[in-house]
């Protein structure tokens, strides 16, 4: 049933064509025209507007619309489906947008996927601008994802990198007479996995391949321009599709999984308060003794009298499947073009180790604290998310009719600034696609949103606020796989045949699994 949906026939393509069709021509023959002085845009075609320019090939929107960008400038339009899109490609009109007239451009699009899976507009990543979402976004800010609470949780980034060490040591040991590559890419998939998952949920959570199974398939469904988003009046696009059926489905197990896990909580949190209330001797320990992770937060936050909103059980689903959408991929695909870029550019990588082993000399397990000094380590990083952002696009969405950089930009309009292009351009970086962490040495720019020349993590209101959360796994995890192992790559291939092709989708990650050879260096405390 399932692939019926996902693989319509001829004859039912053609019926939709033929309604769209239909449709278009009426809405152009009613529609009132309102004049604007728009931003220039390529020619658009009947029906589809610009959708055949960024359809059409094997590169990443981000890649067309840069090649669009340097043709019609640094701010354009393009017509996708029914709606109207201005595309942002430099620092200074980024700057407008997200600092001049950031509290116009503070909401973000209602697609399909998030109208299915946001438990009722809880999510923090999309949902609409207003007291609702300042306050979680406070909560996340303050309570959740503050240096604070990241700090406090270094333990776990420290043990499940060690497992990670461990693991891929004992993949050479088996692997060792035959020279065979480990897929690395998996194994920091598993890293992020694990660390969100203990972080979010606790040490024991049994349905969390389940849900995070469940939540990456919601992603790659919410990846790319579906029918139902581009044409919103034909709400019949939304299950002749198949699209919404396979959301829903998605969202039922999601919203179970979690429902069972913020109960499993609240009896844990109960049963320890009942110990606390009787005043139980040093010798007596509560029935269930655990770090507090972020449910346990909020299931705090909740009973508490203290919020504007009272925050139900949705808000709580809502907040920890954002966090395992924005800890887990993009954690990972930041990790996973590092070391590509490394193994494709020995000299930095042979910098990066010799700096990393001698401030770290004779240590045989590294902690968070011994790795704050470790400078081009950290250029390294910069480097990495100026040509790779893991959301290569960022989208903001009009409030209310304004002007940015003299264009008329009408209410409801689409606004994708791209990050990507906006990171390689030539006017800010010198030699912009060349891998050249030596460019940050020295250097004040920074990606906490401020400078607009360099916004992986996005600007303005709608910032990530897991920049400290992520970074922390992506430093630890670096520093381990640089000072533990030598890295080349298989079948004799060199390191500039590395294939660096990026994946189409909501994440800006590797089109290919990262396979590589690990050589141990430094001895274990196990060995």
């Amino acid at each position: 049933m399932e692939e019926m949906l996902y693989d319509p026939p001829f004859l039912l393509y053609f019926v939709l064509f033929l309604i769209l069709l239909v449709t278009y021509w009426w809405k152009r023959s009613t529609a009132r025209v309102v004049k604007l002085r728009l931003p220039p845009g390529p020619r658009k075609l009947p029906l589809i507007g610009n959708l055949h320019q960024l359809a059409s090939g094997s590169l990443p929107p981000h890649h067309t619309l840069r090649d669009l960008a340097k043709k019609y400038g640094p701010i354009m339009q393009l017509q996708l489906g029914e709606g109207l899109a201005i595309v942002i490609s430099s620092p200074e009109t980024t700057r407008e947008v997200c600092k001049t007239h950031d509290l116009e451009f503070s909401q973000r699009p209602v697609s399909l996927a998030f109208q299915v899976t946001s438990f009722n507009n809880s999510s923090i990543a999309f949902c609409p601008y207003g007291t609702y979402w300042r306050q979680m976004r406070k909560i996340c800010v303050t309570e959740l994802l503050s240096t604070t609470r990241v700090h406090s949780n270094r333990t776990i980034r420290e043990e499940e990198v060690w497992s990670l060490v461990q693991s891929i040591s004992s993949s050479h040991c088996h692997t060792k007479m035959n020279q065979l590559p480990i897929n690395l890419s998996h194994q920091i998939s598993i890293l992020t996995n694990n660390i969100t998952a203990r972080t979010v949920f606790g040490s024991q959570c049994k349905d969390r391949d389940e849900f995070i199974s469940s939540v990456k398939q919601v992603f790659v469904l919410a990846g790319g321009f579906d029918l139902p988003d581009l044409f919103p009046s034909l709400k019949f696009l939304n299950f002749l599709t198949g699209m919404k059926p396979a959301l829903e489905k998605l969202h039922k197990r999601v919203d179970k999984i979690l429902g069972n896990i913020i109960d499993e909580h609240r009896l844990k949190r109960s049963a320890n308060n009942m110990y606390r209330s009787r005043n139980y001797t040093n010798h007596d320990k509560p029935i269930f003794d655990h770090h507090e992770d972020l449910i346990d937060v909020l299931i705090k936050l909740q009973d508490s009298c203290d919020l504007e909103f009272k925050m139900v059980d949705d808000n709580i689903k809502g907040i920890a499947q954002d966090m395992f959408a924005g800890g887990t991929e993009t954690t990972a695909t930041v990790m996973e073009w590092a070391i590509s870029e490394l193994v494709k550019n020995p000299r930095v990588m042979e910098k990066a180790q010799a700096e990393i082993r001698q401030a770290l000399e004779g240590k045989k397990k590294i902690y968070e604290a011994d790795t704050q000094d470790l400078v081009y380590l950290k250029s390294i990083i910069k480097e990495t998310l100026r040509l790779h952002p893991p959301g290569a696009l960022h989208v903001r969405q009009s409030r209310e009719r304004c002007e940015v950089s003299g264009y008329e930009i009408p209410k409801g309009a689409k606004v994708f600034i791209n990050a990507w292009a906006i990171g390689r351009d030539s006017e800010y970086w010198v030699d912009p696609d060349k891998f050249w962490p030596e460019r940050f040495e020295g250097s004040s720019i920074d990606f906490r949103g401020t400078d607009y020349e360099f916004i992986p993590f996005g600007s303005g209101r709608r910032i990530c606020p897991g920049i400290s959360f992520a970074t922390a796994i992506v430093e630890l995890a670096l520093v381990h796989l640089l000072y533990h192992f030598d890295w080349k790559l298989p079948n004799g291939i060199n390191s500039e045949e590395l294939d660096m092709t990026e994946a189409i989708g909501f994440v800006s990650s590797r089109k290919h699994n990262l396979l590589v050879i690990p050589t141990p260096c430094i001895p274990f405390v196990d060995e």
